[in-house]
């Protein structure tokens, strides 16, 4: 039974500047009327222009805040972010086993401005710790090329990614193709089903936390009882406005606008 307020558990990094990370999913959560619960994995010394140091915290301490909030709280949703050693992965992913909620996984490799965010030697407990555990898996581009090696360059590109994703065992997989040209394109399958989402482009370069905030609407709309392909385009939805108003923030990239639907 979904309770009036449902409870979403984000499982990922601080980021100190607050546009993305931990910061970027509770403030999705409640924007979207959900209560938002978190498991930290790491501290990062961020900012608009990038990632100036990461700190991952002992898998221990992962594993004590995950239980702590499912065992007494429970969740109806959980979405994963920022995992970057082999060891965190493979803690979460038992975890993920043993609790009975959707989960949406957003495989983060590379933060906004390219700073690396995901140990190589992890590539491999994700493909297959985490993803076998994905109710929705949302790689963007260079993250797919990381998982599987493919390339993307074009819509048919999008289902070979796709399907090489699948292949992992996520039961859906959205393949976010916000670095195309033209509107911004995603395709969402499960294989048999398939949904393309898109949206105009937005002249606004401040987009940092985009795939944070994604993942976390995604797993808001899935807590609240909504289908898979409902849920994406509702996050979709919401998305594409905290983008259109997102703001300078510093000297670099900003966030994208989490209480949009507020102002």
């Amino acid at each position: 039974m979904i309770p009036v307020i449902p409870n979403v558990l984000t499982v990922a990094g601080s980021d100190s500047g607050g546009g993305a990370g931990i910061q970027a999913d509770l403030k999705t959560m409640l924007a979207l009327g959900v209560h938002g619960m978190s498991v930290i994995t790491a501290v990062t010394a961020q900012n608009s222009l990038g990632v100036q140091g990461a700190w991952e915290l002992p898998v221990e301490a992962v594993r004590a805040q995950y239980r702590a909030v499912v065992d007494d709280i429970g969740v109806q949703a959980v979405k994963t972010g920022m995992l970057s050693s082999a060891p965190l992965v493979e803690a979460v992913a038992e975890l993920l086993a043993d609790t009975d909620a959707p989960v949406v996984v957003d495989p983060v490799g590379v933060s906004k401005h390219g700073d690396p965010l995901l140990a190589a030697e992890a590539l491999d407990s994700v493909r297959t710790r985490l993803l076998p555990a994905a109710t929705v898996a949302t790689p963007n581009l260079d993250e797919v090329a990381q998982l599987t090696g493919v390339q993307v360059e074009d819509e048919d590109g999008m289902r070979r990614a796709a399907g090489a994703v699948l292949e992992f065992g996520p039961r859906w997989a959205l393949i976010k193709g916000g670095h195309f040209p033209g509107d911004a394109v995603d395709l969402l399958t499960d294989g048999a089903e398939e949904y393309w989402l898109r949206a105009p482009r937005l002249d606004n370069r401040h987009t940092h936390g985009t795939g944070c905030t994604l993942a976390s609407a995604i797993a808001s709309g899935l807590a609240k009882g909504l289908a898979v392909p409902e849920a994406v385009r509702a996050a979709k939805e919401y998305v594409t406005g905290a983008i259109a108003a997102g703001f300078a923030l510093g000297a670099g990239i900003g966030p994208v606008d989490h209480g949009w639907r507020f102002r």
